[in-house]
């Protein structure tokens, strides 16, 4: 097949239900841009919308973030022209796609040193990183940390800022290569013992106190052991569910644990603004820049072989971030 293609999802279920079609090449309308992709971010997000977690209405495309050249532009665009170089991040679904046209109000330029694979495989990662740390739980330096799947793309970038801003990071993985990684990455602790017994591995280290903060993009499977490690008064913020919903819990539950805090944040409600995401995606860059967060794609997969990166995100078999090449 030659020619525009996206990915679309007629069916929710397993990645054989991601399917190759032709487009025609999309005309920007109004306040919109036309990218052709130069790389795609894949996200466990995408996962959700695929098996129905998260329902869309279908048919649907599928994917949230790309990188890419600027081909054309819409009535009424003029910070953006052809040939800027841009990455964008949309709650407008459909990034599997090999040209697209968004608004332009998703997207920004990139600056020089970050190409369109970093760009792809870092915006959406990394402005969750940034909104968790910074504006949600507001981490401050001496704090003590947990994260959950410290290897994967938010875990690892977590992992390198929370260490660049003074916090103290256990980071647990799911196999000692993955523990490794995160320990080359700044973790003070990298664990990679069973959910059961983490609970007691953090006490330990933290002198039976627990932790300030736990980010727990897992879900399900960690939630036990996310209770069972956060300090009195301290803050769960649970924001992904890798393995699952998060099991239902009563106010009860909080009250037991110590009178903790739990919030369910989701990045869109942190870059909901045009002034917001500027301003995320600048720290982000300013984070990249200064050498404190560097991200690792860990895969490249053709866009046209997605299913087979799904198959992989859903082992656990990649490692860092993992870009889609139209």
């Amino acid at each position: 097949m030659s020619g525009p293609y996206r990915i679309v999802l007629r069916r929710t279920g397993g990645p054989e239900v991601l399917e190759v079609e032709p487009i025609d090449l999309p005309r920007p309308g109004p306040g919109e841009i036309l990218i052709r992709q130069e790389a795609v971010g894949l996200n466990f997000i995408d996962v959700y919308h695929r098996t129905g977690l998260y329902p869309l209405p279908l048919p649907t495309g599928i994917g949230a973030e790309g990188a890419g050249l600027v081909e054309a532009v819409g009535e009424g665009v003029e910070e953006l022209r052809p040939g800027d170089r841009v990455v964008y991040v949309s709650r407008a679904i459909g990034a599997y796609a090999s040209h697209r046209s968004i608004a332009a109000d998703a997207a920004v330029k990139l600056p020089n040193g970050i190409d369109s694979e970093l760009a792809a495989a870092t915006m959406l990662k990394g402005c969750t990183a940034e909104s968790l740390i910074e504006r949600c739980a507001r981490i401050e330096a001496g704090e003590t940390v947990l994260v959950h799947a410290a290897a994967g793309g938010v875990g690892l970038i977590l992992v390198q800022w929370l260490k660049a801003i003074g916090a103290t990071v256990i980071a647990h993985a799911g196999s000692p290569a993955k523990a490794q990684l995160a320990q080359a990455s700044g973790a003070d602790q990298a664990l990679c013992c069973p959910l059961e017994g983490l609970a007691a591995e953090v006490r330990a280290l933290t002198a039976g106190r627990g932790v300030d903060v736990v980010f727990d993009g897992v879900g399900a499977a960690s939630w036990a052991a996310s209770l069972a490690s956060v300090a009195r008064r301290g803050l769960i913020v649970s924001y992904g569910n890798a393995s699952g919903p998060v099991p239902p819990l009563t106010v009860a539950d909080l009250v037991a644990a110590g009178s903790i805090f739990l919030t369910r944040p989701a990045m869109f409600d942190y870059v909901a603004t045009r002034p917001e995401l500027e301003r995320s995606t600048a720290r982000l860059f300013e984070m990249i820049a200064g050498g404190a967060v560097k991200v690792e794609i860990g895969a490249r997969f053709g866009l046209r072989e997605a299913a087979d990166a799904h198959r992989a995100i859903e082992a656990r078999s990649t490692t860092g971030s993992t870009v889609l090449i139209p």
